[in-house]
């Protein structure tokens, strides 16, 4: 169950682990060797890391360390194009190359939580197993999931949040004359009074509506002129291929994460997989991202993320493999 923790947020119980040192510097250098893998002749991006080095022992270790996983990514992805692969089980190496190499594909922040590039553009952030409520100035109360980072704009004729990374509840304050967006990447859900869920993991947006009537609205896609979502319904759309798809719930398991619950229908591996991995500390990838595209159905308790992931992956015979205490690798085998 959440405690509360009296106006700063709400945790569960012996989840909160304070994330070491060397933990956050292994995550702060994969972000600058995966930003720099992405635009490898950004001179600021090369600045970042030669000043991120410079701050001492520690950094560079943690920068050698990831360098010395990263590096086998490439060998890894030029294995697969051969016709014969070689059979036994992969290395421990091996395995570690696979799932850097599937970040390099999906991006940074396809399984991850806030990192040190939304701190500069949220306004608020939840952390690792973090559940916490806010209220914004017009009345409307957010629930933050953990990992998630939300910015709100409020002016006489508006009222906008914009989820940057994660899942929020939002619990809408009735005003009829100046409707409530919430924004994630290109896709805008708006309603006048309603409580509904939104989320964004691993390259797909949810909206779940628990009660009113929420419009969701989405630019070059078949989005663009709306669609209405009311008590119960729920709409995901890919972000890649601009395509959605619609269902239906008990309201009652809109949102289950707020009691320690993730309800899948048919949702992909890689989605249930970020979802769950807000709950643990450090960092979850999947090392072929064809078996993250595998759908998915059923309950997930998060009070034992670990034992989560493994029952997501247990239908396909897949594997949970804790290489430290701040990286998970998910592969098929």
């Amino acid at each position: 169950m959440l405690a509360s923790s009296g106006g700063t947020g709400e945790v569960y119980d012996g989840m909160m682990e304070e994330i070491s040192k060397d933990e956050k510097l292994f995550e702060e250098a994969l972000d600058l060797i995966i930003r720099l893998q992405s635009d490898p002749t950004n001179s600021i991006a090369r600045e970042l890391v030669h000043r991120w080095r410079a701050r001492g022992p520690d950094h560079e270790a943690a920068w050698a360390e990831v360098v010395e996983i990263h590096g086998m990514s490439g060998k890894v992805l030029d294995d697969r194009r051969k016709a014969e692969r070689p059979k036994g089980a992969p290395s421990r190496r091996a395995i570690v190359a696979g799932g850097l190499a599937g970040v390099a594909v999906l991006g940074a922040g396809a399984l991850y939580g806030p990192n040190m590039l939304l701190r500069l553009r949220a306004d608020h952030m939840t952390s690792t197993a973090e559940v916490r409520r806010i209220t914004l100035p017009d009345g409307t109360v957010v629930t933050l999931g953990p990992d998630t980072a939300i910015r709100a704009e409020f002016m006489p004729s508006l009222r906008r949040i914009e989820l940057l990374a994660g899942m929020a509840f939002v619990e809408v304050a009735s005003d009829a004359t100046r409707p409530f967006h919430a924004a994630v990447d290109n896709l805008t859900s708006m309603a006048l009074a309603a409580t509904f869920d939104v989320s964004k993991d691993a390259g797909f947006v949810t909206v779940s509506v628990q009660a009113g009537v929420v419009e969701v609205a989405a630019p070059e896609s078949p989005l663009v002129h709306g669609d209405r979502l009311a008590d119960g319904e729920w709409l995901t759309f890919d972000e890649r291929t601009r395509s959605s798809e619609r269902g239906k719930r008990e309201t009652n398991q809109i949102a289950a994460w707020r009691d320690g619950m993730i309800v899948a229908e048919r949702d992909t591996i890689s989605s249930v997989v970020a979802k769950v991995a807000r709950w643990q500390p450090g960092r979850v990838v999947i090392a072929d991202p064809s078996f993250g595209a595998r759908r998915i159905s059923g309950v997930f308790d998060l009070h034992d993320p670990t034992a989560a992931l493994e029952a997501v992956i247990h239908p396909y015979g897949g594997k949970v493999r804790q290489l430290s205490s701040w990286l998970t690798i998910i592969s098929p085998i």
